[in-house]
């Protein structure tokens, strides 16, 4: 049975245990994630320590280890955007298909304060999950990159 506890800068955690769950979310990621800098500067932002609206992490642990993490930072742009987006969600890849994602998606879901966001590519396997949990397409991004 996993056990979830939320972080944020109310619920602060060790710089091991940040390490941990960075590193957890780079590996895990896999080819929808980003740099390891770019997932630390998203976990950063959702603790407040750089200026921020803030946001919360929930980590899922299976028998004391990560089994899963979710990343999310508030956007302070209520009513014209969501106020939160979901920046990061991974399961252990050798525990995939055993409810953990639901359960960590359904606990950010709950905590969340106001409507979620989030980007995923569209052959990313886990968008059946977001849409069966009540996400839908809303808009094509798109991007200039500079």
């Amino acid at each position: 049975m996993t056990k979830t506890i939320t972080y944020s800068n109310s619920n602060k955690l060790s710089e091991n245990r940040k390490n941990e769950i960075i590193d957890f979310l780079f590996e895990h990621l896999g080819n929808y994630g980003d740099s390891r800098p770019d997932i630390e500067k998203a976990v950063k932002y959702a603790l407040k320590e750089t200026p921020s609206f803030g946001g919360f992490m929930i980590v899922a642990f299976l028998n004391g280890k990560i089994a899963g993490a979710a990343v999310v930072n508030q956007t302070g742009m209520k009513d014209y955007i969501p106020e939160n987006i979901l920046v990061y969600i991974a399961t252990d890849s050798a525990l995939r298909g055993k409810g953990i994602g639901t359960k960590l998606l359904q606990k950010v879901i709950d905590t969340a304060e106001g409507n979620i966001a989030l980007h995923i590519d569209p052959d990313n396997p886990a968008r059946s999950l977001y849409e069966r949990m009540g996400f839908e397409a809303k808009y094509i991004e798109m991007r200039l990159l500079k």
